[in-house]
């Protein structure tokens, strides 16, 4: 009945196929990106900051140490070293076992001067497209929002579950046994929630330092408020129905009654919170990306991929700064429909 109410609410299942395919990319990760070394890093200054469709001939030329190749699963999750260099040319001849190559260079002033390569160092030259153009060090744009795309959802969803832990925690006890421990939990969460998140999210990134992993931690301990003032306020409503006082008379525990009884009658308020406080944990990763105290380069984020090409919307590549901030509204807007179209499906008065 509640997916059936759900499903319509054309916006939230919109939103829902949205998160699903952005999921999907950000799983299969490296395996789908145009650039599957290790964070895309794949540096081309000489075809720094192109525009979509960008289409240049490469040479692949022998690295000295070959790389190990890695199964499927371990390439998907953390890409593949190449074993080629890639080289963009303007110009490629062939004489004999020499390849005389001029190195590609638009626009330039300079002579054109050609390098010379073994034939047998070489693994030939093809013409690669970039889709979504480079960024301003020559990597594929395309494979670093994808793998951006991972960062945002990652960061999201274990924020989410840190801030139900603790929130669901601190909330149950308050509603449940009220007294000395609902003025304790209740204190603690009023002076957290007069400090603006933005800052204590900086605050404790400053104290457990600078990372992706650091990131986590920082935005689920901010995110956490919400989530126990909501089920605080549920479970004082749920612990007066019939159902509980008669688990009480026949004498369960204080922890069956509720994580048996109480929560499992309260979860659809937590699952719109939850949808809720995703969209808010992208936005405050992005903001700490653009900050610099996020993930720290060469790893790819979308709030960082903004912060280095702001710069560009004012010149011919604004796409570099346009796409990412795209991509961050969208996910937003995505999980901001599917929280209202959980909310209305699970209202009994829609």
């Amino acid at each position: 009945m509640l997916w059936q109410k759900f499903c319509r609410n054309r916006q939230a299942l919109a939103g829902l196929i949205f998160i699903a395919l952005l999921s999907l990319c950000a799983i299969l990760g490296y395996v789908i990106t145009p650039d599957g070394t290790p964070f895309s890093n794949s540096q081309q200054l000489s075809i720094a900051a192109r525009p979509p469709m960008f289409s240049v001939q490469m040479l692949r030329v022998k690295k000295e140490n070959e790389a190990a190749q890695k199964n499927i699963f371990t390439k998907m999750l953390y890409g593949q070293e190449a074993n080629y260099t890639e080289i963009p040319t303007s110009k490629i001849r062939y004489e004999g076992e020499k390849v005389y190559v001029v190195e590609y260079c638009e626009p330039c002033t300079n002579v054109e001067s050609e390098r010379i390569f073994d034939k047998r160092e070489t693994l030939g030259a093809g013409q690669k497209t970039f889709l979504l153009g480079t960024d301003r060090f020559g990597r594929d744009l395309l494979s670093r929002l994808i793998i951006g795309a991972r960062v945002s959802l990652a960061v999201g969803l274990i924020a989410v579950l840190i801030s139900l832990l603790v929130g669901v925690s601190l909330g149950a006890l308050a509603g449940y046994f009220g007294g000395k421990i609902d003025a304790v939990v209740s204190w603690f969460t009023n002076v957290t929630w007069s400090i603006p998140t933005l800052l204590m999210v900086i605050a404790i990134t400053m104290a457990l330092g600078k990372g992706f992993w650091q990131v986590f931690v920082a935005v689920g301990l901010t995110m956490w408020v919400d989530v126990a003032r909501m089920v605080r306020g549920q479970v004082l409503s749920v612990k007066q129905k019939e159902f509980v006082e008669a688990a009480k008379a026949l004498g369960y525990s204080h922890a069956r009654i509720i994580f048996r009884h109480i929560l499992p009658n309260i979860i659809s308020p937590i699952i719109v919170i939850t949808a809720s406080n995703f969209a808010s944990a992208i936005l405050v990763e992005a903001g700490l990306n653009f900050l610099g105290i996020g993930a720290q380069p060469p790893m790819p984020s979308w709030g960082s991929m903004i912060k280095d090409h702001y710069a560009y919307i004012m010149l011919s590549a604004a796409h570099l700064a346009i796409a990412p901030g795209v991509l961050i509204v969208l996910t937003v807007l995505a999980f901001t429909f599917v929280g209202n179209g959980l909310r209305g499906a699970a209202d009994s008065r829609e």
